[in-house]
């Protein structure tokens, strides 16, 4: 039993070591010559190391919204332009229709 229980141990110290060096590879730190060595330092230095990757994604994120509102607005831009030679184009039709309809009243008459 107490063999089982040391080796349950192990297994939990050993998975909390590989978690330690996934997140080290992941996250490409603790390649230095000082390291965290304690749970508590890991722990903090994962959670240090998550903050900076959340700021950092957060300018990254920023930089890719500027980009893309001026593609956007260079659309709106085309958009609108497009609306208004539509309008000028409905208005010239109509404009068109008034006439023929005015020579049309003024043929029967």
């Amino acid at each position: 039993m107490l063999y089982s229980l040391g080796l349950s141990l192990k297994i939990l110290l050993l998975g909390g070591v590989s978690f330690w060096l996934a997140f080290t590879k992941a996250a490409t730190v603790g390649y230095e010559d000082i390291v965290p060595s304690t749970h508590a330092s890991r722990t903090f230095a994962v959670l240090v190391a998550l903050r900076g990757l959340a700021v950092l994604s957060l300018v990254t994120a920023s930089v890719a919204a500027i980009f893309v509102g001026k593609e956007e607005r260079g659309i709106e831009r085309e958009l609108m332009n497009e609306i208004r030679a539509l309008r000028a184009e409905v208005a010239a039709l109509h404009r068109l229709q008034q006439t023929v309809w005015a020579s049309r009243d003024s043929a029967k008459d």
